[in-house]
């Protein structure tokens, strides 16, 4: 008990380093943050919102918990990355477990170790997001799987030795990780929808190399599918009643099938050809993701390659049934095959001693990520414009103003602005601006600052004005904004 509290006392810390002072980063980030605060507001977790509109983008789970964070810690920054940061830890937990039942505790603690220094996990351990759940759920489920695999065949082995026909001792063994599957693919789906249903596909096709006799009765699928459905359909039926089938519509149909057949948001191939050039993108981008233990996976593949036992194979089917999910699907970011990670952390751990690593990696890795979190974040916090703009102009917010925004309508206006105004982002087109702000009631409006004099050419000298420069990062170039005020 003592190793699972350091290890996971430790990786909470090192997850929380820094969050407090690096701004929620568009557009992800802001989304969940002020959906969930949107949630506790109407204290209705069926349905989520976003500036008081359906969002159908993501199940509730992330929300749920983030919710729970708010009434621990209030609506900030830190808040909503908290629960990010408690499922990255007990993702190294499970590792830990996993890896201690895969041969020892030395495998359990290196998995754990490589998982949370890998880039990619240093990056959405800390981010506002629904991926981290989505990883912790799925590593269950791949661990549960490779459980009842191990203990059948431990089962059949002992019943050839004994020549008995009577049931072993490990059947609650059995049973244990049996709800553990079933459970864990739920709470994946309601993470993050249908992907988390992943290891289903790796426990086919991993059945072709265990080759075990009565496979669907061990699994009891049938069953099994049905309490995974139920558990789904507690929340989904609810909320397709209330959204009318929408959230379904919306939910399945465009954010999983259109985005697996077209590019959302400017991200993945927008013509045939591209598609076909980046299939090979996560099996380039990995060596950045899983950086540093990148470095080592042409030995592993090597050494893998020439011998291999049910585990690697199995650790192996479920890490490629991930990256062979996501090349198929078009829209690609780097972190869609974050859930491989820990599969791979576990196939490194297994071969640590003949791959060589260096005893001190960790702690350099360590000092260099804790040096980013704590000292370049703060830095970085100045290139924020909507957090920059809610904070000048905090003394003159008001509960009841209005505020609107034109050609520039990143989620992050809303979440910061409602920390101090009760109302919701109005977006604007530019020639309805000046109407907008001619309107009786206090009230604000953002603009690009270049626009202002144009659509404003004589402003009201009792309007108060803010200016800040930062970066759009989801549209990769420099904003320039202002912000002007009525008061009553």
């Amino acid at each position: 008990m003592r190793n699972y509290t350091v290890l996971f006392v430790g990786c909470l810390l090192f997850h929380l380093a820094g969050i407090w002072s690096l701004p929620l980063i568009d557009r992800d980030e802001p989304r969940f943050a002020e959906a969930a605060r949107e949630m506790g507001e109407r204290a209705d977790f069926i349905v989520p919102y976003f500036n008081n509109q359906f969002r159908f983008d993501k199940p509730p789970l992330t929300y749920w918990f983030q919710v729970a964070s708010y009434r621990v810690f209030g609506e900030n920054d830190f808040a909503a990355r908290f629960p990010t940061a408690v499922a990255a830890a007990l993702v190294a937990l499970v590792l830990f477990s996993w890896g201690k039942r895969v041969r020892d505790e030395k495998v359990g603690w290196w998995a754990a170790i490589i998982f949370t220094l890998s880039l990619q996990t240093f990056i959405h351990g800390k981010a506002a997001v629904a991926d981290m759940w989505l990883v912790l759920f799925v590593t269950l489920a791949h661990w549960a799987a490779w459980e009842l695999f191990k203990a059948n065949t431990e089962h059949r082995t002992s019943l050839r030795a004994v020549g008995s026909t009577k049931p072993e001792a490990n059947i609650e063994c059995r049973t244990a990780f049996w709800w553990t599957f079933y459970i864990s693919l739920a709470f994946a789906f309601l993470a993050k929808g249908p992907i988390g249903w992943a290891p289903l596909l790796t426990v086919a096709i991993a059945q072709r190399f265990y080759r075990q006799e009565h496979f669907t009765a061990h699994f009891r699928f049938v069953r099994g599918l049905l309490l995974m459905l139920a558990l789904v359909c507690l929340w989904g039926i609810p909320a397709l009643v209330r959204t009318h089938g929408e959230f379904f519509r919306v939910g399945i149909g465009k954010h999983v099938v259109e985005r697996s057949v077209a590019t959302m948001e400017g991200h993945g191939a927008s013509s045939v050809w591209t598609y076909l050039a980046l299939l090979p993108f996560y099996f380039v981008t990995v060596f950045a993701s899983f950086f540093p233990w990148s470095i080592k996976l042409p030995a592993l593949w090597k050494n893998l390659r020439a011998r291999r036992d049910s585990t690697d194979q199995f650790l192996l089917t479920g890490a490629l049934v991930i990256f062979g999910i996501f090349t198929l699907v078009q829209t690609k970011l780097p972190h869609y095959t974050l859930p491989a990670f820990p599969l791979l952390a576990l196939l490194v751990a297994r071969r640590f001693e003949s791959l060589r690593f260096a005893r001190l990696l960790p702690i350099v890795i360590t000092t260099v990520y804790l040096m980013i979190a704590l000292f370049l974040t703060p830095f970085l916090a100045r290139f924020f414009a909507s957090y920059n703009l809610a904070r000048e102009s905090r003394p003159d917010l008001k509960p009841e103003m209005e505020f609107g925004a034109g050609e520039f309508t990143e989620p992050s206006l809303v979440w910061y602005f409602r920390h101090n105004v009760r109302g919701f982002l109005t977006p604007l087109k530019r020639k309805d601006a000046s109407e907008y702000m001619s309107r009786g009631g206090s009230r604000f409006i953002v603009l690009p600052t270049a626009s202002v004099a144009e659509i404003f050419p004589n402003i009201d000298p009792s309007w108060h004005d803010y200016r800040t420069k930062g970066f759009n990062v989801p549209k990769g170039r420099r904003v320039d904004l202002t912000m002007l005020l009525k008061p009553e």
